[in-house]
Formats: C-alpha cells, structure tokens, sequence
C-alpha cells in the first residue's frame, strides 16, 4: 500500500477503523515548531463523529496522543508519532457483511487486490483513517502559520442547494452551522435537505470548496510535481472524493482566450493579477494570489435502505441497511480538506528552500 504521503514534509499513516486506533506519522517537521497541542485537538473536534443529527452517530472523542518527536512544547526535528485510539467500535454491526460486497464500496477490489479484507467498517478503507491525516495537516498549518499561509474550507454544495462565490463569504462564519457553510440562509435549506435524506433512509453528496491565501510567489515543482497536480492528488485520495477542479476549472473551457486570461498589474510596487481565473497558480506555480478549489463528493455509499449484490461465491444477496453513517459527508469533510490542502502547501513550503543557491 501507499501510506505516505508528501517528499520532505512527509506523513504515513496507519491503523483501521476496527483496530485499536488509528495514526500518523510526520518526517520532515523542522526542529522549533511551536507545538500547539490544543488546536491540532480542534482540528480533530471538528471532523470527529457524533457532532449532529446530520452526522454519524459513531461516538469517538479523538483525543489526540502524541508518542513522539515533540519536547517540551517544540518539534525536535525527530519523527511526530500522533495517535487516535477507537473507543466506539462495533465490530458486531459488520459480520453480517463478511461474505458480502457492499455496493459502490471497497470490499470487492480490496479482496481481489491483497487476497484478504477487514470487514469491519472496511478497515484501511474505512474514512475513519482521515482523522489521522486532520491531526497530521494540523501540524502542518501550525508550520505554514509562521509565513502567514492561512487555509479555509466550507461547504459551497449539497444536491443542488448552492452557496455564493467565496468571494462574496465572510469564510469566519464557517462553524457558525453544523453543515458549514458560511451563508445562514443557505445553510438552513442545505440541513433541512440532508435531515430529509437521512429520514428517508438515504445519503446525499455535496461541494466543498478550499481556499488558500497569502501563498508566497513561487511554490510548485514543473513538470510533473505542479501545485495543482499535488493539491488534485491530495482532495482525490479522500474518500467519496469524486472530482476536484480549480480556479475556473471546467467553467473555463467554455470561453476564449481574451475573456479567460489574467493580466498582470503593478498595485503600488507589487505585480499581480487583474483577475484570478488562474486560481492563484499559473504554470503548476503558485503567483501569489488566492487559491480556490472545488472538490466534490459523492453520496456515502451506505445507505439505510436493503440494496442486491452478490458474496464472495458470486451468490445473489440482500445487503441489510444498518449502522451508524453519515446521511452526507461533507460538514465533516471540511477539515479533511483543509488538511489535505496544508500538507501540500507545508512540503512546497520546504521544497522551495532549495530552488536557489
């Protein structure tokens, strides 16, 4: 398996959603960071289950343990070893699953892959493994706070229920709701669509959109290692991601050159740009301006409701619907994304330290 994620700052994560918890481990973290132990805890209070009506009703504190790599409230330059035990794991809940294929799920390419598979949440590819990579990008925003890097993410979708551009959002309000999205009134029709989905037995997808800004001129790798590459590969090896684009993204494609490009201005001594289709990244660069992206996620794929497939015989079967899952992912999604998001812009960050002698 691939579980490391990132060149110099770099995580490997471990652990499944039945085992005895879950974790990350951080190489490449500078000696002197700053270790703020309390809001990497509320990067994880924001992700954890439990939280709502609309959410799973799995009940995990996440209390954070950190094993390694931090010394009297500093990074040590050592590996971080931080650690999510499973408190509220109902194994039971699963074994009418184990000679089963749960539709639009990882049982059945898992099990032809490796031979063998935990059914048990799905085990590694249960998204329970994104709490350990909310607590390592947490890290990684405390990094990037230091040159003034701020990451923000919010729901801008859910169905067809749409927020206004980011933009036009005051991005502080984002946890002012529990499906956050910084605009009340569409937040209130955005939670009564999922509470009807979920009475209904049923889930539904939505849109998160990220934003990054203060990003220093000059961050990303051509030809291959571009920022926007890593940011795609970082919001698509989510789960339920199914798409992701940036700045004017597929929009984009429907209009001509003249109309799409971003020209440069000089504002009192500094160059930017007059626009910002470009979504702050031109040639796989970043060039100062905000970054946005759009990642979207598709329905959970555990619904409430009895669904055909077949067993491991290739049997046809009835898949009871029953546990504890989230009627829609993406209020809890949001500090996945920005995590993802950081840890991208922290490796950058350190990379860009040898571009020059």
């Amino acid at each position: 398996m691939a579980n490391t994620f990132g060149k110099i700052f770099s995580v490997t994560t471990f652990g499944e959603s039945h085992g005895e918890g879950i974790g990350a481990v951080i190489d490449g973290c500078p000696a002197g960071l700053t270790f703020d132990e309390a809001f990497i805890q509320s990067q994880l209070d924001r992700r954890k289950p439990g939280q709502s009506k609309i959410t799973t009703r799995r009940n995990e504190p996440d209390q954070l343990q950190i094993l390694s790599g931090v010394f009297e409230g500093k990074s040590t330059g050592a590996p971080i070893a931080l650690f999510i035990p499973n408190e509220d794991a109902r194994s039971k809940d699963y074994e009418h699953l184990a000679e089963t294929y749960r539709p639009s799920h990882a049982d059945f390419t898992y099990e032809k892959k490796y031979g063998v598979r935990d059914h048990r949440g799905g085990g590694r590819s249960s998204a329970r493994e994104t709490a350990a990579r909310v607590a390592a990008g947490a890290v990684a925003m405390l990094l990037l706070k230091n040159v003034g890097v701020s990451i923000h993410a919010y729901v801008s979708r859910v169905g067809d229920i749409e927020a206004p551009q980011y933009t036009q959002l005051d991005l502080a309000q984002t946890d002012s709701n529990i499906v956050r999205c910084p605009h009340a009134p569409t937040a209130e029709k955005m939670i009564a669509l999922i509470d009807k989905v979920r009475l209904e037995r049923d889930t539904i997808g939505g849109v998160i959109t990220g934003v990054i800004r203060n990003v220093l001129v000059g961050l990303g790798e051509p030809v291959f290692d571009k920022l926007h590459a890593d940011l795609g590969k970082a919001m698509l090896s989510i789960n339920a991601v199914k798409g992701f684009e940036y700045g004017s993204g597929f929009a984009g494609s429907r209009l001509r050159g003249s109309a799409h490009n971003d020209e440069f201005v000089n504002e009192g001594g500094t160059i930017r740009t007059r626009t910002n289709r470009s979504g702050g990244i031109q040639g796989g660069i970043s060039n100062g301006e905000d970054i946005y992206f759009n990642v979207a996620f598709k329905p959970v794929a555990t619904i409430m409701k009895d669904q055909e497939s077949v067993d491991r015989k290739g049997d046809p079967v009835t898949v009871e619907g029953k546990g504890r899952h989230d009627p829609c992912v993406v209020p809890r999604a949001v500090p996945i994304v920005e995590a993802m998001a950081a840890l991208v812009m922290a490796d950058f960050l350190l990379r860009s330290r040898v571009d020059r002698i």
